[in-house]
């Protein structure tokens, strides 16, 4: 599958730290060109899940046969004001539809609400928004769901006790604030003997970031720690790398969430005992589907969950697991 840069489009959208493209089949509409322009903003480009998610994206637009989408977001989750930029753009443009990940739950509404205005219809994936009323679906990983599942396996790993760890990511960030809320509320029902002792730090939004954090968590409750959940790739990679500089790697129960190459490397070395899959090139495809699908007056449902389950050692060799495990096979 090849991907197309749109160089026009990367003209007259030039934001700082933003990544762009598009991707359209050779069926074109009776005018000559796409019959539908679809943007697909990701919550940012640098990590291997939205790599997936674009491929997804791309799949369905090979598969309509009269639909372009154009993939453009800010380098880092962390910029609301980047994302905010790109979708206003997109709104300017008048495209037929704009498929949103938002990177804050809050602050997006307002900007969906605007495109609504203008009569461009929205599908929001990946990550909710605190008022969906006027969203055609959500498109997404069950992902308090995908909390329980994390909490289940550290608690199968640890044998119902100990002291566990759960380190947040972003405020704001809607799907990844589901997932410490799942993890928390069953290990509280279902596991009562073990304790979260820490609970409340974030660990940004970069590797880099969250290798410090959790280096300083670690170090504090190094006598005490017996599991650690983290609540994405970026988080989880960190954590890693923080797990290696104080020792502890391998030998305290680890959770991870979202795979990279690193973290399949722990989980078969024994130092990551459980990786919590999502399905991001099906999220991509179901959001240019469920958008298309729209636009051509067909009804949608709400909520389209995505599905979601746990790698483990045990089951890494798994050919279900291993598609999930390395979604980036679906860009070749």
């Amino acid at each position: 599958m090849r991907l197309f840069s749109n160089g026009v489009l990367a003209c007259a959208l030039v934001l700082a730290g933003c990544e762009s493209g598009s991707h359209s089949s050779a069926n074109k509409g009776n005018g000559g060109g796409p019959r539908y322009r679809i943007a697909v903003i990701p919550k940012g480009t640098t990590h291997e899940f939205w790599r997936a998610v674009h491929a997804g994206a791309a799949q369905a637009a090979d598969k309509l046969g009269d639909t372009e989408i154009i993939w453009k977001g800010s380098q880092l989750e962390s910029d609301r004001e980047g994302q905010i930029a790109v979708v206003q753009s997109f709104i300017t443009q008048h495209v037929s539809g704009i498929c949103l990940a938002p990177n804050d739950s809050q602050a997006l509404v307002e900007y969906v609400d605007q495109a609504v205005q203008e009569k461009i219809p929205v599908v929001i994936f990946d990550s909710g928004l605190k008022d969906e009323s006027k969203i055609v679906t959500y498109v997404a990983t069950d992902n308090y769901n995908g909390g329980v599942i994390a909490a289940r396996r550290m608690g199968e790993v640890l044998k119902g006790q100990g002291n566990a760890i759960l380190l947040r990511y972003f405020p704001g960030s809607e799907s990844t604030e589901r997932r410490e809320q799942g993890f928390l509320e069953t290990l509280q029902k279902e596991f009562p003997k073990i304790d979260v002792i820490s609970s409340d730090q974030y660990s940004g939004t970069t590797p880099e970031e969250s290798l410090t954090k959790a280096t300083q968590v670690l170090n504090k409750y190094k006598k005490e720690v017996n599991g650690l959940f983290a609540v994405c790739e970026p988080n989880a990679s960190g954590c890693l790398g923080a797990l290696e500089q104080t020792e502890l790697d391998g030998k305290i129960c680890f959770i991870a969430f979202d795979p990279n190459a690193a973290l399949i490397r722990g989980l078969e070395s024994k130092k990551v005992q459980g990786i919590v899959l999502q399905d991001p090139v099906k999220m991509g495809y179901e959001a240019v589907m469920s958008m298309h699908k729209h636009l051509q007056g067909e009804k949608v449902p709400k909520r389209i969950d995505t599905g979601s389950t746990v790698a483990t050692p045990e089951n890494i060799s798994e050919p279900h697991i291993q598609q999930l495990l390395k979604p980036a096979q679906y860009q070749e």
